[in-house]
């Protein structure tokens, strides 16, 4: 089966809505890989693909929503955009970041909604930081983490990549 790519505009953000990943998801997110430039693919999954992959897919399915949770952003019934966690078995209190973002919608504040969203929620069962790893290509995802963690560092630059250590806001 291969991607159709459907790059089109995007609405305002207030018609988005953002709920617990589901396991009925799976469809819409192989739908979202015709929403998803190669460039956004590789800078996501590090790797040269065409399409989202069945591996991503298939730990999607098998979120515990505990130590592995995902949000998803819909536009109607399609899927824009997913952040997930998932906590470190060595240390609980922390876990790694990843956020994936239809085309049409980067640079709208999916992303931002998402991950602020899912601060709350990991906050709430104990994760007191993220991690997070993002290609030196990514110049829009290294740009919004410098602008949500302006104190962070960049631990590594090896391989092409940063790696950040993000602390989690204090909830209130």
């Amino acid at each position: 089966m291969g991607c159709v790519k459907q790059l089109v505009d995007p609405v305002v953000l207030p018609e988005i809505r953002v709920r617990p990943y589901g396991v009925t998801d799976a469809d819409r997110l192989r739908a979202m890989s015709g929403r998803l430039s190669s460039a956004s693919l590789y800078t996501r999954f590090l790797s040269g693909m065409p399409c989202v992959p069945d591996s991503y897919v298939r730990s999607l399915a098998h979120l515990d929503h505990w130590n592995h949770d995902a949000l998803a952003a819909l536009h109607g019934d399609a899927l824009i955009g997913v952040a997930e966690y998932v906590r470190d078995r060595d240390r609980p209190e922390r876990a790694e970041l990843a956020v994936l973002v239809a085309d049409p919608w980067q640079r709208h504040g999916v992303a931002r909604l998402l991950v602020g969203l899912l601060t709350g929620l990991a906050r709430r069962r104990g994760v007191t930081g993220f991690d997070a790893e993002v290609s030196l290509e990514n110049r829009p995802a290294l740009a919004a983490l410098h602008t949500g963690w302006p104190d962070a560092p960049t631990i590594d630059l090896a391989g092409g990549l940063a790696h950040f250590r993000l602390p989690l806001p204090d909830g209130h």
